[in-house]
């Protein structure tokens, strides 16, 4: 039976070999115990350079191979993840801090992820379309953009990998990750992983080191086709700004501000239940993680107390201890951000109800906030930690106003039994994903991305690959159609 352990991979992948000649070194530490899993190379440009002339010399060879001999690696690809579900779980745990069910989870997400696309490789369809002259025609194919660079976070840091690698190599694309320096064994795992299933040396290639300079090589190298980023609004701005200059194609899934509401003539149960899934996954520390809570106000006071008895129930601990529910904060500087949100709301007139008080190490009480406002910085600001603010409304109209007063539209989820309102509040929101009478959404079968400063461009469905395409018009002509 293999062992986490086993994937615990200390060196870069790049051209199919494991390379550990780094001058420095990244510690990765266990949030929940503070322990020393391990040291990462602290790579940088150069690294990054190696990694992507790699990636630019597989290329020609993989984007010619036949769609069905892509598909069928990508399904090699998801049968080797499946078949180490429990380890990579557990690595996963051990340097992200998630229970082990949520880790099961993402697990199965990303070999889920891998195997859609490896059917979606088959289907890059081009067209024909009907021309204006006699003696021509019109046809248009779909091409590999080329080397892609792909920078992933450190809350989900398998799926986030899989929503990568997957399109990328569906399309016939090369590519070079740089993980998050929090979570970088899940996605060094991914090298084992494509050796096992014959990915050729050079089609994944994964960089563990100094964000900022393996970032601006990135963004700066001519080779570099297309950046795929997820994280922080802000970091996807300057990553932006960066490939402006080289003119690349970018996909950003950012920063989000979920709002989560809830009419009164919701079912309160199925409310309440949403609500924790939607809010208490990963500890709070999910982009599409309900930031502010909405609810009408002649059910306010039921649901504030049924929420938060459920959510006093919930047991804080270490994600590899069987009944965890809530597991720990990532660092010192995410446990603060949550205490200086509280002390804020504190400041300005909101309640406690439960919680709200940090525990040993990196663990914070999973906490249920009332009569929050508007004035708040939970309001605003992304909370990514276990902290429920709950606002009061009256109308829809006010709440749906309030739903979309932010710069961010990623997620959005509301409750309700009126088919009516379920139209007219879903058309209403600006956001790119839209929950009604579900607390967790996402699936490998739909699109995930989100509208204004949460960024641009959809990683899942069949859509998830046209980011990775170039489109190529062919004007055939000197037909004689006319002889």
């Amino acid at each position: 039976m293999p062992d986490w352990s086993d994937f615990r991979k200390e060196a870069l992948y790049i051209d199919g070999a494991w390379i550990e000649n780094s001058a420095d070194h990244v510690e990765v530490h266990d949030p929940a115990t503070g322990e020393l899993i391990g040291v990462v190379p602290k790579a940088g440009r150069q690294e990054a350079e190696t990694a992507v002339e790699a990636a630019k010399r597989a290329f020609p060879a993989f984007a010619a191979l036949p769609a069905a001999e892509r598909a069928k690696m990508l399904h090699r690809l998801a049968d080797e993840i499946e078949a180490a579900l429990e380890p990579l779980a557990e690595l996963l745990t051990r340097e992200q801090g998630k229970p082990m069910t949520e880790a099961l989870g993402e697990v199965r997400m990303s070999a889920a992820y891998i195997r859609w696309f490896a059917e979606e490789a088959r289907r890059v369809y081009g067209e024909t379309i009907p021309s204006p002259w006699p003696n021509r025609r019109i046809m248009t194919t779909k091409e590999p953009v080329g080397v892609v660079a792909a920078i992933t976070p450190w809350n989900f840091p398998s799926s986030m990998l899989a929503r990568k690698i997957g399109p990328a190599l569906a399309a016939g694309c090369t590519l070079v990750a740089k993980p998050a320096s929090q979570t970088p064994y899940s996605a060094l795992a991914w090298g084992i992983l494509c050796e096992r299933a014959g990915i050729p040396s050079g089609v994944v290639n994964i960089v563990t080191g100094d964000a900022g300079e393996i970032g601006g090589l990135f963004t700066s190298h001519r080779d570099v086709a297309k950046i795929t980023f997820t994280g922080s609004t802000a970091v996807g701005k300057m990553l932006l700004r960066q490939a402006a200059d080289t003119v690349k194609r970018c996909s950003m899934e950012l920063g989000g501000n979920a709002p989560f509401i809830v009419f009164d003539d919701a079912d309160l149960g199925a409310a309440v239940e949403g609500a924790i899934a939607a809010k208490f996954r990963n500890a709070g520390q999910t982009c599409v993680c309900s930031n502010r809570i909405y609810v009408q106000s002649a059910i306010y006071d039921r649901f504030v107390a049924q929420f938060s008895e459920a959510v006093s129930r919930l047991k804080l601990g270490p994600g590899t201890a069987a009944q965890t529910d809530v597991g720990p904060l990532i660092d010192a500087r995410a446990l603060s951000k949550v205490e200086e949100f509280l002390a804020d709301a504190e400041a300005k007139g909101a309640r406690i109800v439960c919680g709200g008080n940090r525990q040993q190490g990196l663990f914070f009480q999973p906490t249920v906030v009332a009569e929050a406002t508007e004035q708040m910085n939970v309001a605003r600001d992304e909370i990514f930690g276990p902290v429920a603010p709950v606002f009061r409304f009256e109308s829809e109209a006010e709440v749906v106003e309030a739903a979309n007063a932010t710069e961010y539209g990623l997620a959005c989820y509301f409750y309700t039994r009126d088919l009516g309102r379920s139209f007219r509040v879903s058309e209403a929101l600006k956001f790119g994903l839209i929950g009604i009478n579900e607390g967790i959404i996402t699936t490998e079968v739909a699109p995930f991305g989100g509208v204004k400063q949460s960024g641009f461009g959809k990683e899942g469905s069949r859509y998830g690959i046209e980011d990775y395409l170039d489109t190529k018009y062919v004007c055939l002509g000197g037909l004689g159609m006319d002889a």
